[in-house]
């Protein structure tokens, strides 16, 4: 049999196991082991947009942006991706890829959804996992027109590689295309996350897959090829690529690592010496050490439980790669994979914690976790067509006696910015006061304005709102006013010398139906610290944290429904310093 023979017949069983006459197969988010064999002889199929770069400047969009649209492909897991749907649609439009628009709209309005903001896609696809083959929402010069980026999907799986451009001609938007030589770029946007200001992350799977020419027969590329292909179609500038983790089999970010906003990374972390948990700690630090929010700050870390199975196996011991970091952020929700209720209540409490006044919801992830995905994987947002950008660093807990506050943002429309304002209160069940803003830098953008200054122990909450000369309106956090930011005045600076490795504990405001305390830990410099609970008998209740905490703040969350009404203590100790906090649970 001559290679042209075998070449074809290859070719032809691609598409037997990919597609069934159209019906798609329940393909997992890894690679099937058919699907390896044959890949080496898979050829994408040929670019259906444009395919050089933009000619404005461009953004890529973070996720907690405004969204227009949601897209899911809802060939199986049908009793999962309903949920995710029910919860989808009230937030936008949702668009679903089906063989049979009749019969998924029957089952949603028989599930009790509510279809009036579904449309359909009749279109094949292979798979459900549409974040890795969907397109990628960017603006020109910020905040302009909107364009969709696609790239080569890393499976064999032609129908979902070729869905994007169903999409863009209903959605009317035009299709840039990195699936040419010698921009042809093999990527998936499980592994891939951008702050929304020209820095991304991923893992280095992106530098294995694209770096020899016979597995997805695209031109092989250097790491600066990539880098220059992501900054000529999607705006990044600053690409940080960490070590792939032995136990996640799909090597795909969004499993275990999430940006909240332009400052902020939710983590997963493991028991001392579990699974991934040593590696996750190695990324993490080569992030603090090497890198810094757009803001020119050390990034602010939350850390998330990865949850083990029931019977408390753990992926190095073949459990599913169970993980609460592959939530979608859309508008003024937030949907979370749950699992079960020891961990669940954990995680979602967190999230409330770390992102106050979204709509937090919890999804049963346990049908769609063995194919190695969840709630990210399966959906992808599409941003708005009429964008109006606020990107604001939040106040820290500030220092008593001052005169004021000062808030500084930069807010944006392709209109113009007719008026903001900052909303404020400092008390939870108190009403927000209005402060103007005024635009005091033109050229980058940024409106300010100033909180007066609060009386020591006051919490102050805040959001800001903006609206274009157009007329279009919108707040920052995005749900506000039930969202806010908040600082508390304090007595003194929380850490007073870069010279010792001085920390301070500051607890926060808790939510005020929240069953957890936050203790924010601020360090001067990268120190190791010991903390401690302790009631007020000085009995020992819990560890806090025993190891290493990067520069900046951190935060750690203490379930207060496990303690018994009293005063506890929050020790920490290091080689330089002691310090301890207080609070109360009635």
């Amino acid at each position: 049999m001559n290679k042209a023979m075998r070449v074809f017949i290859l070719l032809t069983a691609i598409t037997l196991i990919v597609t069934s006459g159209g019906i798609a197969q329940n393909l997992p988010a890894h690679l099937t082991d058919k699907e390896k064999a044959l890949l080496p002889y898979y050829t994408p199929q040929q670019s259906r947009g444009i395919t050089t770069p933009p000619a404005s400047p461009i953004r890529n969009v973070a996720e907690w942006e405004e969204m227009d649209a949601v897209l899911i492909a809802i060939p199986y897991y049908e009793d999962f991706l309903t949920e995710v749907i029910r919860y989808t649609v009230d937030e936008c439009l949702v668009y679903l890829y089906v063989d049979d628009s009749i019969e998924v709209n029957n089952m949603l309005i028989g599930a009790g959804v509510d279809v009036t903001n579904v449309r359909y896609l009749q279109e094949y696809v292979n798979s459900v996992w549409i974040r890795d083959y969907g397109a990628n929402s960017v603006y020109t010069n910020d905040v302009d027109s909107l364009l969709l980026v696609d790239w080569i999907y890393n499976r064999p799986r032609p129908e979902d590689d070729a869905s994007p451009a169903a999409f863009a001609s209903v959605f009317d938007v035009p299709l840039y295309e990195i699936t040419s030589p010698p921009t042809d770029l093999v990527h998936t946007g499980g592994n891939f996350m951008s702050d929304g200001f020209g820095t991304a992350f991923s893992e280095k799977i992106i530098l294995d897959e694209n770096a020899e020419v016979d597995q997805y027969n695209q031109t092989p590329k250097t790491e600066q090829d990539i880098d220059n292909i992501m900054n000529d179609f999607l705006g990044i500038d600053n690409y940080i690529k960490i070590e792939n983790l032995p136990y996640d089999g799909i090597h795909h970010i969004d499993m275990h690592m999430k940006i909240l906003d332009e400052e902020t990374l939710l983590v997963g972390y493991y028991p001392d010496g579990i699974s991934d948990g040593p590696y996750i700690e190695d990324n993490l630090n080569y992030i603090l050490n090497n890198f810094n929010s757009v803001y020119g700050t050390p990034y602010e870390v939350v850390r998330i439980p990865m949850p083990p199975s029931q019977s408390g196996t753990w992926p190095d011991d073949n459990a599913y790669y169970r993980t609460y970091t592959n939530s979608l952020i859309i508008n003024n929700s937030v949907l979370i994979p749950t699992y079960y209720e020891e961990y669940d209540t954990t995680a979602l409490r967190i999230y409330k914690e770390a992102m106050p006044g979204y709509r937090v919801i919890g999804i049963d992830a346990n049908e769609v976790i063995p194919a190695s995905g969840t709630i990210h994987c399966t959906t992808h947002e599409v941003a708005t067509k009429d964008p109006l950008l606020i990107s604001h660093q939040r106040l820290r807990d500030q220092t008593a006696y001052l005169t004021e506050y000062t808030i500084d943002a930069k807010i944006m429309h392709r209109s113009g910015i007719s008026n903001a304002s900052i909303y404020y209160k400092n008390s939870y069940n108190g009403s927000y006061s209005a402060v103007g803003m005024s635009l005091s830098n033109p050229s980058e953008n940024i409106w300010t304005g100033n909180i007066p200054g609060m009386n020591p122990g006051d919490s102050v909450y805040y959001y800001i709102e903006a609206t274009s000369v157009s007329g279009k309106t919108q707040n920052r956090p995005m749900p506000a006013p039930e969202a806010y930011w908040a600082f508390k005045v304090l007595n003194s600076t929380s850490v007073t010398s870069n010279n010792l490795d001085n920390f301070k504990i500051n607890v926060l405001y808790p939510h005020i139906e929240s069953t957890t305390i936050t203790s924010e830990i601020v360090c001067s410099k990268e120190t190791n610290i010991k903390l401690d609970l302790y009631n007020a008998m000085g009995q020992h209740i819990q560890k806090i944290h025993n190891g290493k905490l990067p520069k900046g703040r951190a935060l750690f969350y203490i379930k207060t429904n496990e303690l018994s009404s009293g005063v506890y203590i929050i020790k920490g100790i290091n080689n330089n310093n002691n310090q301890t906090a207080k609070f109360v649970i009635r």
